[in-house]
């Protein structure tokens, strides 16, 4: 009887390991976070018509499940084909839709606002968007 007592004690070990390691990857903490998908107002890849305004609003939108720590959102606008950014700004949120005024758009010069989303809890899920606009003089 002793030795179908240690088979027995040796299955439940066995079975509470694995019940153990295979419960501890869902959604416990432990799992993996879901890709970022974000949708941008004015869209993303879109080319917005010039319009005679000095302030530039800008929703950014999660609309994938947010991640346990929330996102930071880094907002960026300079004209197209320089690197010299007239707008930024950064901000951490952990709501689904963010507003942004994009301030100091040049005059009748092609801008493109640039986006990206970082999850604080994984830093590799990230996510970049742009869109093109301009400001009548």
């Amino acid at each position: 009887m002793k030795k179908g007592g240690f088979q027995v004690l040796f299955i439940i070990v066995v079975a509470i390991i694995f019940c153990t390691w295979s419960c501890s990857d869902k959604g416990g903490g432990g799992g993996s976070e879901a890709n970022l998908a974000v949708t941008l107002n004015p869209p993303a890849n879109s080319t917005q018509p010039a319009i005679p305004q000095t302030t530039f609003p800008l929703t950014v939108s999660i609309t994938s499940p947010m991640p346990s720590q929330g996102v930071t959102i880094d907002v960026k606008a300079a004209p197209d084909g320089s690197t010299a950014t007239f707008f930024s700004e950064s901000r951490s949120s952990t709501t689904a839709d963010n507003n942004f005024t994009i301030t100091g758009t040049p005059a009748s010069v092609v801008c493109v606002t640039t986006v990206t989303v970082t999850s604080k809890t994984k830093a590799t899920n990230t996510i970049t968007l742009s869109y093109r606009y301009s400001r009548k003089p």
